[in-house]
């Protein structure tokens, strides 16, 4: 038996790092991960993901799911292993929330198996969706892989469409799925993982994204998200050229996603092949996406 789970990354209106209040959107990348139990326990566990990627936080992701299966549960001991394998068209360290996904996608896919294999579940208390949001945000504290827990990240990959949070209480402030738009994510030949960035240096802009999240409280999306990537360029050491470049060519919005190194672009689609000619004379990837409102899902279990 396996269960497969399937959780998108996500683009920032609002870094909540300065702050503690973010913004942040689905889009149609995505961390896949599938979930077997093994026939023993010998082994208790294989992570498994493509590329070079460090598996630590997949392995706290499981041990933290089987802690709380035994709690909920009354389970003393898991008397099979747990094989989990993770594939990605989700770039890492690019601020596209690559550990938000994968922690949601590890989380669920091994929830699901266990409940699977031992005939239970989910239910308002135990294994609901915002408990499996927070256990992989534990994890992904635990890991060192995220600096605030990312509860703006983490929850528009789980839930889809537009969240905005409270990241320091863990609280959505206001959720809804976002209309269908072109995204478009410039990708430049480096990695830019959070955790290496400079908080002291964040934390000075705070006063103005603050303004930035209200004018996303208020609605105006576009320009919550182009106000706070040119905040976070200016704080981070980052090159604007390239949100200013988009918006040049037509962009409803453009900014700095996360902490770097991608940029990306709201556009229509009449607007689309502006914006990419104006950043395509830059070293890097240019990808083509769009909003996901779905957030992540269980695609098979059986």
């Amino acid at each position: 038996m396996k269960t497969i789970v399937q959780s998108p990354g996500s683009a920032t209106i609002i870094n909540a790092i300065s702050t503690g209040c973010g913004s942040a959107f689905g889009i149609k990348l995505y961390v896949t991960a599938e979930a077997k139990m093994k026939a023993s326990n010998s082994s208790p566990l294989t992570c498994v993901a493509d590329g070079d990627i460090d598996t630590t936080l997949m392995e706290i992701c499981v041990s933290k799911v089987v802690d709380r299966f035994k709690e909920y549960y009354h389970v003393d001991e898991i008397d099979k292993g747990i094989s989990i394998k993770t594939s990605s068209t989700l770039p890492v360290a690019s601020g596209l929330s690559s550990s938000s996904a994968t922690s949601n996608a590890v989380v669920t896919a091994t929830a699901y198996a266990l409940m699977n294999e031992y005939q239970v579940k989910p239910d308002d208390k135990n294994f609901n969706k915002l408990d499996l949001l927070n256990i992989g945000i534990d994890a992904s504290l635990e890991a060192g892989v995220t600096i605030t827990g990312a509860f703006d990240d983490a929850s528009a990959s789980y839930f889809g469409g537009l969240t905005i949070t409270n990241n320091i209480e863990r609280k959505i402030i206001k959720m809804r799925d976002m209309n269908q738009q072109i995204i478009l994510v410039y990708m430049p030949n480096r990695c830019s993982p959070t955790a290496q960035s400079d908080v002291r240096r964040m934390k000075l802009i705070a006063p103005q994204v603050k303004l930035a999240f209200k004018e996303a409280l208020n609605g105006d999306i576009c320009n919550a998200m182009t106000l706070n990537g040119l905040l976070y360029c200016a704080s981070l050491g980052f090159n604007p050229v390239m949100a200013l470049d988009a918006l040049e060519a037509g962009a409803n919005a453009a900014g700095l996603s996360g902490t770097g190194p991608s940029f990306v672009a709201i556009t229509s689609q009449k607007n689309v092949e502006d914006v990419v000619d104006a950043w395509s004379s830059q070293p890097g990837q240019i990808i083509h996406t769009e909003v996901e409102n779905e957030g992540t899902r269980v695609i098979y279990s059986g």
